[in-house]
């Protein structure tokens, strides 16, 4: 679930089936008589081929039959039609009534735009700023978990790597956690030119350690660097052989990564 917020008025954002379904009720919260738009809209015939449009297109289980018979009927005074009556008759998939805290009329994004348009056409695009926005967002924080769980992955390798290859079997767990700092510190000295321990000497005043303050791009090249220390390792390269040919690839791919997008730096 997400919110975004469109002229003072919040809105919420949920997934049904891996699908942005927008609250029509938060739409019109503010607005008199607001829930009776939502009927009044969807009693509309242009409103209803619209919609019949996008359930044919993209719903299996539609009721075909049922929604040419509302079809017939739209358009004559007596017709009235409720979101709970056209999802019951038509078993739409577009337009969803939802119970609980969050309850309230949701449509597929889709539907929801074709319904923001017919509130108001700058109404309709200010959600649609909104909405791309939260995308936009959403896409960031997806890369830059992907970017951590690749890091992760890279960690078990490199860690791996050191159990498999420097560490003797006799050894204590916490003579194996002085091997795994020295190891972290060759990787930490050929990209920042420290150690753990001499960063936190330098930042007193920061909390969390020396890759806590690295920027998006020096992240990138660590991750890269795990790898390649984990090759060498289990080539039976020395600690300070590394760290010489460590250091030289972190100053050639942070020049490249600096050319193509400076790094931001992620607190």
């Amino acid at each position: 679930m997400a919110k975004i917020y469109v002229d003072n008025t919040e809105i919420t954002i949920v997934e049904i089936e891996e699908k942005d379904y927008i609250s029509l009720t938060d739409m019109v919260r503010n607005i008199d008589n607001g829930p009776a738009l939502i009927e009044k809209w969807l009693r509309n015939k242009n409103t209803i081929e619209f919609v019949g449009i996008w359930e044919g297109m993209y719903n299996r289980d539609f009721n075909v039959d049922e929604y040419q018979k509302i079809m017939g009927e739209a358009g004559l005074n007596r017709f009235v039609m409720s979101v709970k009556q056209w999802t019951n008759r038509t078993s739409s998939k577009g337009i969803v009534a939802k119970a609980g805290r969050y309850g309230g009329t949701y449509a597929h994004k889709d539907i929801a735009f074709e319904f923001a348009s017919w509130v108001s056409p700058q109404f309709k695009l200010y959600l649609l700023k909104e909405f791309q926005r939260l995308k936009e967002e959403e896409q960031k924080q997806l890369g830059w978990s992907a970017k951590r769980e690749l890091a992760k992955i890279n960690y078990r390798i490199h860690t791996d790597a050191i159990k498999q290859n420097l560490i003797p079997k006799e050894l204590k767990k916490y003579q194996i956690s002085i091997v795994y700092a020295n190891e972290a510190d060759v990787l930490n000295v050929a990209l920042f030119g420290k150690t753990a321990k001499q960063w936190r000497e330098d930042n007193p005043d920061k909390k969390g350690n020396i890759r806590d303050y690295a920027s998006i791009n020096e992240l990138i090249c660590l991750s890269n660097m795990e790898n390649i220390n984990a090759v060498l390792i289990n080539d039976g390269v020395s600690q300070s052989e590394r760290l010489v040919k460590l250091n030289k690839i972190a100053i050639q791919q942070m020049m490249l990564l600096e050319e193509q997008t400076p790094g931001k730096l992620i607190k």
